[in-house]
């Protein structure tokens, strides 16, 4: 088995990278492959809902690494996003990768365990949580849970690593994520199908 990160910080090796690096180490305890990808420092182009993904899967800007990761998350089995925390909410720049990602191509991402982490300073950080774990409750995805919100603090990967209830917090993340990856593989080889999915129904309020 195998779950995706994506780091939504402009920093490889910071606070959010911290983070995660505390929930791929517990997962790998127990046997499950983890990889990282970087956001980085390039500019992220926002979805233009030109709806061309739905022909194609893909999205139509091809210079940022959404369609990889679309592919990437296809292939995975669980997927964990982090992010710093800008003005009570993630990195924009995340926020942009996200929508693209999802945007009329979340089918294929449907009961997929998915966690958010989320590294600031001081506060702000459950706005930022809740506005990540919006990309999976309207995925289907099941939400992995911690044993409080999955926050670290601090300004410096050093500073994190001294959250000692923020180091807790990632450590049984991903304990949840593994117990949870098991038990859909279990009820998988149980002859157990996820649930029958119903076709949409769209309103919006005038009709």
């Amino acid at each position: 088995m195998h779950v995706l990160m994506l780091n939504g910080s402009p920093h490889p090796k910071g606070c959010t990278y911290t983070a995660l690096s505390i929930v791929a180490a517990q997962l790998e305890k127990h046997g499950i492959e983890t990889s990282i990808v970087q956001l980085g420092v390039k500019p992220v182009s926002g979805c233009i809902a030109c709806n061309a993904c739905v022909k194609s899967g893909y999205c139509v800007f091809k210079d940022d690494g959404v369609n990889e990761c679309v592919d990437r998350l296809k292939a995975a089995d669980g997927f964990v996003v982090g992010s710093p925390t800008y003005y009570a909410a993630p990195n924009g720049a995340v926020c942009a990768f996200l929508d693209r990602l999802f945007f009329r191509k979340s089918a294929a991402y449907a009961f997929k365990p998915a966690a958010a982490v989320v590294s600031c300073r001081r506060g702000g950080a459950s706005a930022a949580f809740d506005r990540l774990n919006k990309y999976f409750t309207i995925s289907r995805m099941p939400v992995v849970s911690s044993q409080y919100w999955n926050a670290v603090h601090g300004n410096t990967p050093e500073e994190v690593r001294q959250d000692a209830e923020g180091m807790q917090i990632m450590r049984t993340l991903g304990d949840n994520m593994a117990w949870l990856l098991r038990c859909i593989e279990a009820g998988r080889a149980a002859g157990i199908a996820p649930p029958a999915v119903e076709p949409w129904i769209a309103t919006n309020f005038v009709r």
